[in-house]
């Protein structure tokens, strides 16, 4: 039971990870149709940008919650406003291949800057060491990854369904032909909402950097297993994309612990079985499929 417990939530720590980037993921393509490839490169930047202003400034990991995804905010701006936003009227493949090769520039230009090699990080001395919970003994910095990135989710789930901002920002992703028809200006919301996206990304990234060891190629291998639990939730499904990275990262946890020959595979198994059954995924809509 003890052990059942540990890798639930080592599934969960890791699915939180990928829940918040693929939150990211969804709102960027359901809002610009754009399916954004270099995400795993944001993710990894945020990792990164984490260890480094621990080095040169002494930033703490609570710090960086807080200053990370602000600096990817800008980033994601920046990169929508001089690239991807060139590309919208054209077929979608143009933006997947212009994310593609800017995933490889990024990736390339972090290795030459801080080499192959995993980047240190320390922990606060708070996050060491593990927890005692009735007789089950479980890491710290994995329950507190869990809880914050549930408390995020939560927060990103009031915003948009609570609030008329969040709500605009809701049909535009999940119904952006009927919210241009009402009147609203999705091509208004979609600077902010790329840069939102990449924010999430990069948050992920700072959660990541004390439990994922940081390299120019952290994003490569999250980057797919994130697309597929974009698929598994469904495409352009806010609460699909959470529910799925859960979901991914539970099926991983078990795999490791019980297959794990096969815990790769059995993700992408669970993916084959969800397109079978819902073409569109979980929580897609009909039409994506």
């Amino acid at each position: 039971m003890n052990a059942f417990l540990q890798y639930t939530v080592q599934g969960l720590a890791a699915g939180s990870f990928y829940a918040l980037a693929a939150l990211g993921l969804a709102i960027i393509f359901g809002v610009l149709g754009v399916v954004n490839f270099a995400h795993g490169a944001f993710y990894m930047l945020g990792a990164v940008t984490t260890a480094v202003l621990l080095d040169a400034l002494d930033l703490s990991l609570w710090w960086s919650l807080l200053v990370v995804p602000v600096l990817m905010f800008a980033f994601g701006v920046v990169v929508e406003r001089l690239l991807v936003r060139w590309l919208l009227r054209l077929d979608p493949l143009y933006n997947f291949l212009l994310t593609f090769g800017l995933t490889l520039v990024l990736v390339e230009l972090v290795k030459q800057r801080y080499g192959v090699s995993g980047l240190p990080y320390r922990l606060p001395e708070p996050l060491r060491g593990r927890f005692d919970l009735a007789g089950v003994v479980l890491p710290r910095y994995q329950l507190f990854v869990l809880l914050f990135s549930v408390a995020v989710c939560v927060l990103v789930w009031v915003v948009m369904t609570r609030t008329r901002v969040g709500m605009i920002v809701r049909a535009a992703t999940e119904k952006p032909e009927l919210a241009r028809a009402l009147g609203i200006n999705v091509g208004r919301w979609v600077t902010p909402v790329f840069g939102f996206g990449v924010a999430l990304a990069g948050l992920a990234g700072v959660l990541a950097a004390p439990f994922r060891a940081i390299t120019a190629d952290m994003g490569s291998n999250f980057a797919i297993i994130l697309f597929a639990v974009v698929v598994i939730g469904g495409l352009g499904s806010i609460v699909g994309a959470v529910v799925a990275g859960f979901m991914v990262g539970l099926v991983e946890a078990f795999g490791q612990a019980y297959a794990p020959t096969f815990a790769q595979i059995l993700i992408f198994v669970l993916m084959a079985l969800v397109i079978l059954v819902r073409p569109a995924g979980l929580f897609g809509r009909k039409e994506a499929a």
